[in-house]
């Protein structure tokens, strides 16, 4: 028989706070992905020591027409813009390319679009921006058409290899409850493709803004601008400076694109 006594014993033992187990923080902080946490720490790092040599070194006349803060920052945002400009136009043609070349109608063309992608993967990414130079001119369109074709690849390729590593049954699945072949596409097979689309992007992303550096020499702004300046003119400075800044803007994309890609895949999805 439950006496009174027992009954507030264990109304006080329920109403205990719970504590949360030892260690709880460090089995979740295990749990995130070493670059999640180590690549910004390396960006950091190497971010404040170039600050820091920013501040303390003495430029010349002719560094300072280049590394002054205004047109530094210039130079970095046409970096950018060049690259993000590109990466656009890239994941509007290559993502719903891939897509179009898993369905069965279609399928037939796969090795002949992934050829031609490769064609321009292969090819020196300085010798399609000359090509490009006699066919559009110079300047900062010819820029983005020439890594246009240099990127196509890495997001061609990953979309397909996504969309087919999903599994059928799955797919046989969907169409059993009376999804459409679009509902499915959308709700089953691209959310399940995600991870594998978006590191093709990543390394897209990653591609372009070391490619980027390039177009200094058919008349785009970059900050190739900086490295070629610096070996030409000889100041080691500027050449120093630029490949840093290409180096932490590069690992700065590819840290964010990891983000987004970890935001974006589905709980369950590895």
């Amino acid at each position: 028989m439950t006496t009174v006594a027992d009954e507030s014993a264990r109304v006080a033992a329920a109403e205990e706070p719970v504590q949360p187990p030892r260690g709880g923080f460090r089995r979740r902080f295990a749990k995130v992905p070493v670059d999640v946490w180590f690549e910004p720490l390396v960006i950091i790092v190497i971010g404040v020591g170039f600050v820091i040599w920013y501040q303390r070194t003495t430029f010349t006349e002719t560094e300072s027409a280049s590394m002054s803060w205004p047109a530094l920052r210039s130079t970095i945002l046409d970096h950018i813009q060049l690259t993000l400009v590109a990466t656009v136009i890239v994941v509007c043609i290559a993502i719903p390319l891939g897509i179009a070349l898993t369905r069965p109608s279609l399928k037939w063309l796969n090795p002949i679009a992934i050829n031609i992608a490769n064609i321009g993967q292969a090819a020196p990414a300085i010798g399609l921006l000359v090509l490009f130079t006699f066919w559009l001119g110079t300047g900062f369109n010819t820029a983005v058409v020439g890594l246009v074709v240099y990127a196509v690849l890495p997001i061609l390729q990953n979309t397909i290899v996504g969309l087919r590593q999903v599994d059928q049954r799955t797919v046989e699945a969907a169409r059993g409850i009376g999804l459409s072949g679009a509902r499915t596409l959308f709700q089953v097979e691209l959310p399940l493709a995600v991870p594998v689309i978006l590191n093709g992007v990543r390394t897209a992303l990653v591609i372009l803004v070391g490619t980027a550096t390039l177009s200094t020499f058919i008349g785009a702004t970059s900050l190739g601008t900086l490295i070629t300046t610096g070996i030409t003119l000889f100041l080691p400075k500027l050449l120093v400076a630029g490949a840093v800044l290409v180096a932490l803007l590069a690992m700065a994309i590819d840290w964010l694109g990891r983000l987004v890609e970890l935001a974006a895949t589905p709980r369950g999805v590895s």
